[in-house]
């Protein structure tokens, strides 16, 4: 297990280039497996959670040449079906939440998917209901074997239809859309998921041969098709990390250039930020986060507690919500972080309480902060990350914090940002990898 020693208390200045999307990459990926000509995708994160899918689908079959340091072809002309129902497979897509999108492609080309239960984040229940719902309703049948903890699903012939998602699913939406590219007839997909990532998938497969229409919408309607080529496509910049750079830059009272980012692509975040007081600029292509030594959270008009709460696109992401967590902690003025759809992912704040903070664990959901309004500094501390958010929010706070403090299980930060520490020393933090 690794750590990272922090020392607090440094100004950053300087330009950061945000990574390709983490959460689209791994959609993306996956839609490799629909076509056996050569995809190319360029712009993709070199980081944990991405890496093993990348492995994952080298060891299906999947011809992987690495072109340079962010783009890649891959050629699924032969899948080894065989190699789903190894031991081998069983860990490693255990390992990886986002394996489970592999099921629609696989569905789609082959008639039949199997996977194990899904890793990932330790942030609660992550129900996969709607998945199997979506593959049922083209006609496929669902198996789970409790004892291994494996899903199958089977559909020799899938037929569209129309369905109306139980939750407005991110991973859910993008399977059950990749299973019913090949489904004979029109499939209707109400109540579905429209961020950015599913936006981006969905043009990547219209470039492929697919027929998607109502992109950017919770409807969407596809009309089968017998086959889909390859296509090149460029993976977004990834805005969760771009969020997190505006906290952390608030935070350490630094200022800070992120770079090639267009602020109308961030959607409610700079609102977010804007209620904790902190605002950023768009100059030309970059975002300026300016250096606050101090920023103040609003009220509601009637003067109540101002509340943060996140929602589906174009609502508030949840991946923000523990940085603006951690940035309110040293504003002036009162907050309450509402995270609505992950039970466990709150749990972090005890160790920003013993940094000094005054945040009160209201339940599961929801967590009053107080600001200190730079009052009193957050002291540092030695912790271990539970998550890929936690973590950066905990990493944030180190840095902002007076002394040297250590993060453990940092693979969980490497997950989803990419050499966190040397990107950041390059602008003038301190943090060592032990």
């Amino acid at each position: 297990m690794a750590s990272f020693k922090i020392k607090g208390g440094n100004k950053l200045k300087g330009e950061l280039y945000p990574q390709g999307a983490k959460n689209e990459a791994l959609q993306v990926l996956c839609a490799v497996l629909l076509t056996e000509e050569e995809v190319t995708i360029k712009n993709i994160p070199d980081i944990l959670d991405v890496n093993n899918l990348i492995k994952l689908l080298n060891q299906l079959g999947v011809q992987v040449t690495k072109l340079n340091n962010t783009d890649y072809k891959f050629k699924a002309e032969k899948i080894n079906l065989d190699y789903l129902l190894t031991e081998e497979y069983r860990q490693q897509g255990a390992r990886l939440r986002g394996s489970v999108m592999i099921l629609g492609p696989l569905l789609a080309r082959y008639k039949k998917a199997f996977i194990p239960a899904p890793g990932g984040d330790k942030i609660g229940r992550r129900r996969l209901d709607t998945h199997f719902i979506g593959f049922k309703n083209l006609g496929a049948k669902f198996n789970y074997d409790a004892k291994n903890r494996v899903y199958s699903v089977e559909g020799k012939a899938l037929k569209g239809s129309y369905m109306l998602l139980d939750e407005a699913s991110v991973t859910g939406t993008a399977n059950i859309l990749m299973a019913s590219v090949f489904a004979e007839g029109k499939t209707t997909i109400y109540n579905a998921a429209c961020e950015p990532y599913l936006q981006q998938l969905s043009k990547m497969l219209n470039s492929m041969g697919a027929k998607i229409s109502g992109i950017g919408s919770n409807m969407l309607v596809i009309e089968g098709v017998k086959e889909l080529k390859g296509c090149t496509h460029t993976i977004m910049p990834d805005m969760i990390e771009v969020g997190s750079f505006i906290g952390l830059a608030a935070m350490t009272a630094s200022e800070i250039t992120i770079k090639d980012v267009d602020i109308h692509d961030l959607g409610m975040m700079p609102k977010a930020f804007e209620k904790i007081g902190i605002k950023v600029e768009q100059i030309g292509k970059d975002i300026k986060v300016p250096k606050y030594e101090n920023y103040e959270i609003e009220t509601f008009i009637d003067g109540s507690i101002m509340t943060i709460a996140d929602a589906p696109w174009p609502g508030l992401t949840p991946d923000i919500l523990s940085v603006i967590l951690v940035a309110a902690t040293q504003a002036k003025g009162s907050v309450l972080i509402h995270q609505k759809m992950f039970e466990s992912r709150l749990f972090f704040v005890d160790k920003l309480i013993d940094m000094g903070a005054k945040i009160i664990l209201c339940d599961p959901h929801r967590a009053t902060v107080i600001g200190l309004n730079r009052e009193v500094e957050l002291r540092a501390s030695t912790m271990t990350s539970p998550d890929i958010r936690a973590g950066i929010a905990l990493l944030i706070a180190a840095m902002s914090a007076k002394g040297t403090s250590i993060i453990h299980n940092i693979e969980q930060i490497d997950r989803g940002y990419q050499n966190i520490d040397k990107r950041l020393n390059a602008i003038g933090a301190e943090i060592e990898r032990i």
